[in-house]
């Protein structure tokens, strides 16, 4: 039947004119209510995101799992001794260095045979054998020490030690075990990585990753959009370059991984150099040839849920002493100074009507956003959340108690909260409020290297605030500087530098008259 004589019943909309095959399904899919491709959330996407700062946390749990094991073997150790009569105090070297040889020994084995690791897919009877043979090799040690010192009597106690050893160790681990493998199942293990080019290498990563489901690929983005589809391998396109720069999933994300042709030198290039203003790691994926190779490379990606604790500058092992230490020094502070915090609510609440806190969204590790804690000093009414209009001389705003607060920076002191949160830390680059603004320009847009600063957890002080770098940044060049010296802090820091800065933070900032707070 010809269009001319199709019957309309009466109701129907007018027909519709000019629409093809694929203009029809899209009006179709619009009047379902389907969603748009880049919008979906993909085969990936967790019901809850993660932020890779939590992440790796939970990761730094290797070294708090390796702590217990230590402290457990030394409190066993001594207490058998006091048990059978001897005090580790006053007995002579010969009767304890066959048991102090088999703990050094036993610890060695243990971390020898990686078994803080938890690797994906090991099996918790292996596992446990593991430790069992690294408390024999301790016993089998401290036998050895024992036979040519003549001390045959601390045979049996060795025994003693490698059973009750071996069943408290054991127990340990199976608990641990059980743990890190339900962390694994909510997801709060599984590294998150953004694929850059929507290109064939990207869909085999993402086929071979839904294969093996040991990492989440949140999203994929192309420097040539135009050209791209709207989903690779059910993994929606959410954008080009620029977009994933400003994407709210960046603070979620472990990798970028860049699944151009590397032959294609000056289009991977452009693309690097994009993605360097990014604390995000960047990888480069190359397409190998073979089932076996790809899943090395995704194994790299994503390899060691728990951190390693071998090597002696492994970034792990550098977050979890910088953690260990806001810890332990930051706990003492808050404790110290709660009567000084006390006094300073009590000033506040006489001072102006208001809340006794102010708090900010900032920037944090990796782009996160957190919430920082201050003393208020302004009105209240004036509060500027967005640092829109950055602080002058003889500021209207301020309050008279507040002036003296910001003065001595005692406004700062709340953040120890989010220090012991371990939102942010005691050392690091200074927190700047999301939007914050340079003159009419986001500061954020005036220095490429900015986002370098997020690659470490904020700070309550650094080195750019003990430098001279520190309040309102009224120009670019105000913003390199502070950006300059951040990243300077980022490749030296060290527990000693750290312990330095946080001295000399007291008397640099009270003398200070020029800055403006």
């Amino acid at each position: 039947m010809s269009n001319s004589a199709r019957i309309r019943i009466p109701g129907d909309p007018p027909p519709q004119r000019g629409l093809d095959a694929a203009g029809l399904q899209a009006m179709a899919a619009k009047a379902l209510g389907a969603p748009d491709p880049r919008n979906r959330r993909g085969p990936f996407r967790p019901e809850k995101l993660v932020s890779s700062r939590k992440r790796q946390s939970e990761r730094l749990s290797s070294f708090y799992f390796r702590g217990i094991d230590i402290a457990c073997l030394i409190s066993l150790t001594l207490a058998l001794m006091l048990a059978s009569g001897t005090s580790p105090m006053t007995a002579p070297v010969a009767a304890v260095a066959p048991l102090a040889t088999a703990v050094l020994v036993a610890l060695v084995a243990l971390r020898g045979m990686r078994l803080y690791g938890f690797a994906r897919g090991e099996r918790l009877d292996i596992h446990l054998l593991k430790v069992a043979t690294s408390l024999a090799l301790g016993t089998l040690a401290g036998a050895f020490v024992a036979i040519p010192f003549g001390q045959i009597s601390t045979l049996t106690p060795l025994t003693e030690w490698a059973m009750a050893g071996a069943a408290l160790i054991g127990l340990l681990h199976a608990l641990w075990w059980g743990v890190v493998n339900q962390w694994r199942a909510d997801g709060r293990l599984t590294p998150s990585i953004a694929i850059v080019g929507a290109t064939k290498h990207a869909e085999r990563l993402i086929n071979e990753a839904l294969r093996r489901r040991d990492m989440n690929v949140l999203g994929v983005f192309d420097d040539r959009l135009g050209r791209a589809p709207d989903a690779v391998g059910g993994v929606p396109v959410l954008g080009d370059l620029d977009a994933l720069v400003s994407h709210r999933l960046t603070p979620y994300l472990d990798h970028i991984v860049v699944a151009v042709d590397p032959s294609a030198r000056a289009r991977v290039g452009q693309i690097t150099q994009r993605l360097a203003i990014l604390p995000n790691a960047v990888s480069l994926v190359v397409d190998q040839d073979g089932e076996d190779a790809r899943d090395a490379s995704l194994a790299r990606l994503a390899r060691s849920p728990l951190a390693s604790i071998d090597g002696s500058r492994d970034p792990d092992r550098v977050a979890f002493a910088k953690r260990l230490q806001d810890l332990v020094i930051g706990g003492t502070m808050l404790f110290g100074l709660a009567p000084l915090l006390a006094l300073v609510a009590v000033g506040i609440k006489m001072d102006s009507p208001g809340p006794i806190f102010f708090r900010q969204r900032r920037h944090g590790f990796n782009n996160e956003e957190i919430l920082v804690w201050k003393f208020r000093t302004m009105r209240h009414e004036t509060a500027d959340a967005t640092a829109a209009r950055q602080v002058t001389a003889d500021d209207d705003r301020i309050t008279r108690f507040g002036k003296f607060l910001r003065k001595t920076s005692l406004d700062e002191l709340p953040q120890l909260l989010n220090v012991m949160k371990g939102e942010m830390s005691l050392v690091g680059p200074r927190p700047h409020a999301v939007g914050m603004k340079t003159g009419d320009t986001e500061s954020a847009r005036l220095v490429a290297e900015y986002a370098h600063r997020h690659r470490m957890k904020p700070g309550m002080t650094g080195w750019a605030a003990i430098k001279g770098s520190r309040g309102p940044l009224h120009s670019a060049g105000d913003v390199k500087r502070r950006v300059q010296l951040d990243i300077d802090y980022i490749e030296r820091q060290s527990f000693w530098l750290d312990v330095w800065i946080i001295l000399v933070t007291a008397p640099v900032l009270l003398g200070d008259r020029a800055t403006v707070r």
